[in-house]
């Protein structure tokens, strides 16, 4: 019979089933490193959305033979240790499609039409200080005819270029480290830096992408253009950025996520209270349709798994 840990079960707001076969199921709110061993022992199929498993903690488990990870992403594994040691990985696929690019889309147009920067002013009484009916103090640029450069050209950038184009942006994919999509033109990096007055991140995080935007790649950027980020922390130098929106190097920057998180030792971006800058705690993907989609999603590849099909793997 398998026995099934759901480490983080808090971390996902869905109807979870149980999955169709004999087993034994124990969940958890939240599960802390030191907390791992004693959960897990015995347990022969581990779920997880952000709680890490790494090899010291892998090797105390004898009996695991699949993490089901309840998200894309899935940095918190070793993939490795799991590959030579014959654990299962399994991810989820496809389930943000529409939640990420929407919440993409909330920060861009956010940001280039400075709007909290307008309500900030109105809230301080600005508009009844003025002679006439409107007030210019902050620049507003318009999407139609503006170039957005995405960084990753899977399905969540695919659907932040679609809207791109409604709103009759031009699009560039940004050339870099494989996996690439077939068919998709790419451009250089450094030029689309250069080009682009919208930067998008849609990439895993990998050693080849961690610090993938530098001091360096932000002094490349118009002086006009904004950077979103909504796919990990990891893929930007928060303390480059923190300095570059200080010294006006790009106009502002929207991110849903740091590179700690929750970040309980600070964060340099944390520090900023300035208008052109907007952070979301990690909630791009979280809308209550994508939610119950990985939820079905993650039993299908737990179930898939034990009946010998097994899918989403990435081991």
């Amino acid at each position: 019979m398998q026995h099934i840990v759901f480490l983080d079960r808090s971390t996902l707001q869905a109807q979870v089933r149980r999955p169709a076969f004999e087993h034994s199921w124990q969940e958890y709110p939240v599960t802390a490193a030191g907390e791992l061993a004693a959960r897990l022992r015995g347990a022969t199929i581990a779920i997880t959305n952000k709680v890490p498993l790494r090899a010291a903690t892998l090797r105390e488990l004898p009996a695991l033979r699949m993490i089901a990870v309840a998200a894309t992403g899935y940095d918190v594994i070793d993939v490795d240790y799991c590959r030579t040691h014959g654990i299962a990985v399994a991810n989820i696929r496809n389930y943000a499609v529409h939640t990420v690019p929407e919440h993409t889309f909330a920060l861009i147009t956010a940001l280039r039409r400075n709007l909290l920067a307008y309500r900030r002013d109105v809230e301080q009484g600005r508009w009844q200080q003025v002679d006439q009916f409107c007030f210019f103090d902050h620049p507003i640029r318009d999407l139609y005819g503006a170039t957005i450069g995405i960084v990753g050209e899977g399905v969540l950038g695919q659907g932040t270029a679609q809207i791109a184009r409604g709103f009759g942006m031009r699009v560039l994919f940004a050339d870099h480290e494989p996996p690439k999509t077939p068919g998709v033109v790419f451009t250089p990096f450094d030029e689309v830096l250069a080009q682009s007055d919208v930067i998008s991140l849609h990439v895993p995080l990998t050693p080849a992408t961690r610090n993938l935007i530098g001091l360096e790649q932000l002094r490349r950027m118009k002086r006009t253009a904004i950077l979103i980020n909504t796919a990990r922390g990891g893929l930007v130098d928060e303390r480059a950025l923190a300095q570059a929106l200080k010294e006006g190097l790009i106009a502002g920057a929207g991110f849903d996520v740091l590179t700690n998180e929750p970040p309980k030792q600070g964060n340099p971006l944390l520090e900023l209270h300035q208008p052109n800058f907007i952070l979301t705690p990690h909630v791009a993907w979280a809308s209550d349709g994508a939610m119950q989609f990985l939820a079905d999603q993650l039993i299908d590849n737990v179930e898939a798994f034990v009946t010998g099909r097994p899918q989403n793997l990435v081991t």
